[in-house]
């Protein structure tokens, strides 16, 4: 439907009123930072949103700061994809603050943002904390060995973590650590 920035907006402002819509799909929108802002501050105030789809969007570090400041507040979202949106180190840092504490998020897919090892040190620190979450998609980003360090380090602590998908990149020179590698660090 390609309803971009402008259409975010009024879907936006819809949010903040709506007290039905409970799954909102917007997978391949062409929404960028500006949209995403508009629904994250309509995810501040919505009290039944559970699952959010922004799949293959273009809302970038900035939008995903968008998320993470509406993941700080928002107690009901469940589900957040945020797969191809190129959130970067910067988003992860953003989304990880935000889900250090947050009690409602149980899934989060971050598969393909290019997250690199600094992205995933800031995710290793919040599932250190976190009790929520029990699904993480690391698919398709740039961690590295020392990413992998420190979402192994994470494990360690973490007990709400379920389901952990990270398989290597395209890159050769870039690949995850394989899982196996990190959990025998524990």
């Amino acid at each position: 439907n390609k309803i971009g920035d402008e259409g975010a907006q009024h879907i936006g402002e819809a949010l903040k009123i709506n007290t039905t819509l409970t799954i909102l799909d917007l997978e391949l929108n062409e929404i960028g930072a500006e949209g995403a802002q508009h629904i994250g501050e309509a995810l501040k105030s919505n009290t039944v949103l559970t699952d959010l789809n922004l799949q293959g969007n273009k809302i970038g570090p900035e939008g995903a700061q968008h998320m993470g400041e509406a993941l700080k507040i928002n107690t009901v979202l469940t589900t957040l994809n945020l797969e191809r949106n190129r959130a970067g180190d910067i988003g992860a840092r953003s989304l990880a603050r935000a889900f250090k504490d947050n009690k409602a998020l149980t899934s989060l897919n971050l598969r393909g943002n290019e997250i690199g090892a600094e992205g995933s040190q800031h995710i290793g620190e919040a599932l250190k904390i976190n009790k929520a979450l029990a699904t993480l998609n690391l698919w398709h980003n740039t961690i590295g060995d020392k990413g992998a360090q420190h979402i192994g380090e994470a494990l360690k602590i973490n007990k709400a973590l379920t389901d952990l998908k990270c398989s290597p990149t395209s890159d050769p020179r870039a690949r995850f650590l394989p899982l196996r590698n990190v959990l025998a660090l524990l």
